[in-house]
């Protein structure tokens, strides 16, 4: 019993001297160096909520990703509706819009894997822009922002649409972020 008793001692002793040192009174903790990035708006206009949802917009004929704050995470055809709905009215005043109107009337998305399949419907007949290139890379920097998707393809009639990428060619082929990255502003 007393081996007993000499090992719990022992095991106190050396659990003990393992712990954390306490100082007598409160010390000051010096912050790491900034500055930190800010991870979410400060814009009282954007909805305040718990997930980042990435949308990209258009300003001076570059496509800008803005990070928007949702209530819960969207999925891939709520988060194309929010894109089709435009910049809010804070988005508005720096300056973002939307190519959307006039160019590409998409009319829902569907995910096989990770790629996106766009139904796009022939435009339609009111007036907004038409530049059809930032249209298109809107809705692919949008759609390949989110971690379920990686690519993109346009649908029209149940086939493959030709879209314009970034280098003017018309594609078929399933787009990335690449495709338009000479278009993608960091802001």
């Amino acid at each position: 019993m007393t081996g007993r008793r000499l090992a719990a001692v022992a095991l106190v002793a050396l659990l003990s001297g393992c712990g954390v040192p306490t100082d007598g009174a409160p010390r000051t903790v010096q912050p790491p160096p900034g500055p930190f990035p800010a991870s979410v708006p400060t814009d009282a206009t954007v909805p305040a909520g718990r997930f980042d949802e990435t949308v990209c917009l258009v300003r001076d004929n570059h496509i800008v990703p803005v990070l928007r704050r949702v209530h819960r995470p969207s999925g891939v055809d709520e988060h194309l509706r929010h894109l089709l709905a435009g910049p809010t009215a804070s988005e508005r005043d720096d300056d973002l819009a939307s190519a959307l109107p006039g160019a590409v009337n998409a009319a829902g998305v569907r995910v096989t894997g990770t790629q996106a399949h766009v139904v796009v419907d022939e435009p339609g007949s009111d007036a907004g822009r038409s530049d059809e290139v930032l249209a298109f890379g809107q809705i692919v920097c949008t759609l390949t922002g989110r971690g379920d998707v990686t690519t993109v393809v346009f649908l029209r009639d149940g086939r493959p649409l030709g879209v314009p990428r970034a280098d003017g060619s018309l594609s078929t082929r399933p787009l990335t972020r690449a495709d338009y990255a000479p278009l993608i502003s960091a802001s």
